[in-house]
């Protein structure tokens, strides 16, 4: 298979491939899907051989994204989406709390979604600052 990119979509490329692995592997300790560290290291590969080599370094013989590469703010785009996600599921399963679980319809769906932006709002004003759990 031959995929032609410009240098800036093989750049772009990366950043993919990348964050895919980390949502895919990142939690899972010994227990990581090989495949995906595999296609990584097949791609991260190319950039010896098209001018990025400071991308990727060696690592027990196998071609990883390079330290360079994982501090050059793709955490930040990863951590910003772990962000949003958690406030935004949070906000739904509050709401979901406060409707008493029942099934989401027509009939209740407008109070749904008001309830997720009330809270939406809350986290973008005070992220966790507010919340109170009684253990």
């Amino acid at each position: 298979m031959t995929i032609e990119l410009t240098q800036k979509q093989f750049r772009r490329l990366l950043d993919l491939v990348y964050t895919g692995n980390w949502i895919m592997n990142s939690i899972r300790g010994e227990d990581r899907f090989k495949d995906y560290d595999e296609v990584e290291s097949l791609v991260f590969a190319q950039c010896i051989t098209n001018g990025m080599t400071s991308l990727v370094e060696s690592f027990n013989g196998e071609l990883i994204p390079s330290r360079k590469f994982a501090e050059g703010g793709i955490h930040e785009a990863i951590m910003t989406y772990e962000d949003t996600v958690f406030f935004e599921i949070l906000a739904e399963e509050l709401a979901r709390r406060d409707m008493d679980y029942e099934d989401i319809g027509p009939h209740n769906f407008d109070e749904l979604t008001s309830r997720i932006d009330a809270y939406i709002s809350e986290f973008e004003a005070n992220g966790t600052d507010n919340i109170v759990l009684d253990i």
